[in-house]
């Protein structure tokens, strides 16, 4: 197994360990000592500072012969995620043959209509509010999506939205269709126009946005 597809700050013990319940599906610790060949005390320490981290997770037990039931290990969703995956390479594909292929309204509709329903659920957050208020629930509702968002005044005085992070950056970089649904998304909660002054696409990574008009 090609120990580089994982990330840093693990041993090629906990590595293997990983690969293996990987290959294998969830294990006991005996298991996992008859694949690996390690002391007992070891792989329960390696083990148990994987799950410490997230990346194994125990469930149930399992009994091998007339000893006492086994907690069975398997990965966690953490470390699921150490492993290569495409599915964004796939989406951002997807994407682009269906807008190559006239089917950009239909994407638009999509986003729109998802956009709107994630709205509906956030709408009754910002009701009443104003203001700084507004904004700062607006930045958490977006934080709560993945955009590590927050508010900052711009030179100018007026509020600034600033999403550090896109969790749809691959489909962005397929059509700009989801960045059009995210912004209609900011400007109904806002309830008023915004003007994009930077785009995440740029050097720096973030996005953002103030408002149009005065408030």
């Amino acid at each position: 197994m090609n120990l580089e597809l994982f990330g840093p700050g693990l041993g090629e013990t906990q590595r293997l360990l990983l690969g293996t319940l990987k290959r294998r599906g969830p294990c006991t610790l005996a298991e996992l000592r008859s694949e690996l060949g390690l002391a007992p005390a070891t792989l329960r320490q390696h083990a148990e500072a994987l799950t410490a981290k997230g990346l194994v997770a125990r469930e149930g037990t399992r009994r091998h012969g007339r000893g006492r039931p086994e907690v069975i290990y398997h990965l966690g969703v953490a470390g699921e995620q150490l492993f290569p995956h495409a599915e964004a390479d796939l989406l951002r594909d997807l994407l682009a043959f269906l807008a190559r292929r006239g089917h950009g309204a239909l994407l638009a509709e999509f986003f729109a209509q998802r956009a709107a329903t994630r709205g509906e659920a956030s709408l009754e957050r910002v009701a009443g509010l104003k203001g700084a208020a507004r904004w700062a629930e607006v930045a958490r509702i977006f934080s709560e999506q993945g955009f590590m968002a927050d508010v900052d005044v711009a030179p100018d005085g007026k509020p600034e939205l600033r999403l550090h992070h896109c969790p749809l950056r691959a489909t962005a970089e397929a059509t700009d269709l989801p960045c059009r649904a995210e912004v209609a998304l900011a400007e109904a909660l806002l309830g008023q126009p915004l003007r994009r002054v930077e785009h995440g696409a740029h050097v720096r990574g973030i996005c953002r946005y103030t408002p149009q008009t005065n408030l």
